[in-house]
């Protein structure tokens, strides 16, 4: 014989009350106090919306395509997390600075772990496909002393807007990504192409759904970095350009005025043009550091 189901006065078995109840009734903590707001948060959207059970099923079986959609070499859940501004959201919450210090941004969908460790001066186009570009970028602290040795890695979409892993068929592996150190003044140089602004990609989930609501998000041309050091927090963020028309239209919502570059066209007596970049980070000092002096 089964146990009687407890019942709460005045509550069904299946109230959100009881629900919370569960999860926080064993450990104290961040983890199950966010899934009780979680929880909390869905129950009342589903009540406020009423979906059938066929809707529901919708809902899950798009949550199933974005995990079939995700691999080591694409995020489509973070793709997700960004075109909702969840991403930026809790970037905006957990990178306070100081002022004047570059702002961080989200990361983005096609970020690799593997990019390779190149010498200043090289070319990351693998396919010489594309306007070249030349960047140059310095790294400072606050007080405006160069930051030796700090870390900046790279990467970007091409000059049709598409990253190398989007479509690995269509582009060396690794192309347009690359890690280098700074020089004892602080300055990084390479070449690359410049990149293109373009549609988020609508061959996956995530795409499709926004599109068939008749939403097409756009991200203005930019360029991703990573600058690391000791003793500093790291910056994550992009570097957009300031003529793209879509800059204040950012589907990521990253676009910032300190994030804005002049990308200067230059025309070669040939014809043949090129581009260049110059930027400089400024990075705060962690809060250890500051401590100490």
């Amino acid at each position: 014989m089964q146990p009687p189901i407890p019942h709460t006065s005045d509550l069904s078995p299946i109230s959100t009350e009881i629900v919370v109840g569960r999860l926080l009734k064993k450990v104290k903590g961040p983890l199950p106090d966010f899934l009780a707001r979680l929880v909390t948060s869905i129950h009342a959207l589903v009540r406020e919306t009423r979906p059938t059970r066929g809707e529901w099923c919708d809902v899950i079986g798009f949550l199933t395509e974005v995990g079939h959609a995700s691999d080591e070499l694409r995020q489509e859940w973070v793709l997700l997390s960004d075109l909702l501004a969840v991403t930026a959201l809790v970037e905006e919450i957990n990178s306070q600075r100081p002022r004047g210090v570059t702002p961080n941004t989200t990361r983005g969908a096609f970020y690799r772990a593997d990019a390779p460790r190149l010498p200043l001066g090289a070319n990351l186009s693998l396919d010489g496909v594309g306007e070249p570009l030349s960047v140059r970028v310095g790294i400072r602290d606050l007080d405006g002393c160069p930051i030796s040795g700090a870390t900046v890695e790279t990467w970007q979409a091409n000059g049709q807007g598409f990253y190398e892993n989007q479509f690995p068929d269509l582009q060396p592996d690794c192309n347009l990504r690359g890690i280098f150190s700074a020089d004892r003044t602080g300055q990084v140089h390479y070449v690359t192409v410049k990149p293109a602004g373009y549609a988020v990609p609508n061959d996956g989930p995530v795409g499709q759904l926004l599109g068939s609501i008749g939403y097409v998000p756009r991200r203005p041309a930019h360029l991703h970095f990573i600058v690391a050091a000791d003793d500093f927090e790291t910056i994550t963020t992009q570097i957009f350009d300031g003529a793209d028309p879509l800059i204040a239209e950012d589907a990521l919502f990253n676009t910032k005025p300190d994030l804005v570059g002049d990308f200067l066209k230059e025309v070669a007596e040939d014809g043949g043009v090129r581009w260049s970049l110059d930027f400089t980070f400024v990075m705060a000092r962690t809060a250890a550091r500051r401590q100490q002096g």
